[in-house]
């Protein structure tokens, strides 16, 4: 399935959570849009680590041998939305039946094929594993982003796929030159 941009749509940027967002499962995340269109959206966190499972134990659920280079890899807590069902955002140089492509260089796989094929070392060449999704109804991220709830940003591969989970939210709000310490909550309309 090929996605494409689609004036008004934001499918492959980044939404960077205002400072002061409430809601404790968003605060100080950065999500990738993964689809948005006017039925509704759906991203991944990209910064935030799942705790308590890990990408050899996922595996030896499913009856996947794993290899010491699974050991490194994490699972990210993707979203609050369908917990127990996985999503592989990843380059795509991996390319499978049920895979959709989100944007220039980035796709996402919802299947165990994806799995199986990083543990045989046939996988993408980057990639994040997330559990759970973050999804809004239809006019529901508009009206949050409206809100002041969220900024948006361009993403690139090297920020998404980046390993350092802890520096994403500055990295992402660096990318639009905003100071963090100067934003506000409200909301203006000129």
């Amino acid at each position: 399935m090929t996605q494409t941009m689609t004036t008004g749509y934001l499918a492959g940027q980044l939404l960077i959570a205002m400072p002061q967002m409430s809601d404790p499962r968003f605060a100080r995340t950065v999500v990738y849009l993964c689809a948005h269109n006017a039925e509704g959206a759906m991203g991944l966190v990209v910064n935030r680590a799942l705790g308590g499972l890990t990408f050899p134990q996922l595996l030896e659920q499913l009856e996947i041998p794993s290899t010491t280079e699974c050991e490194a890899i994490r699972i990210l807590f993707g979203g609050p939305v369908d917990v127990g069902r996985g999503f592989v955002l990843h380059s795509d140089d991996y390319l499978h039946d049920n895979t959709m492509r989100v944007a220039e260089g980035v796709a996402l796989t919802a299947t165990v094929d994806v799995l199986r094929a990083i543990a045989e070392g046939t996988g993408p060449s980057r990639m994040l594993l997330a559990l759970g999704y973050a999804g809004w109804g239809s006019g529901q991220l508009d009206n949050e982003i409206r809100d002041n709830a969220w900024l948006t940003a361009p993403s690139d591969p090297d920020l998404l796929f980046a390993p350092d989970l802890d520096r994403k939210y500055e990295q992402a709000i660096n990318k639009l030159g905003i100071d963090v310490g100067l934003l506000s909550g409200e909301a203006g309309h000129a």
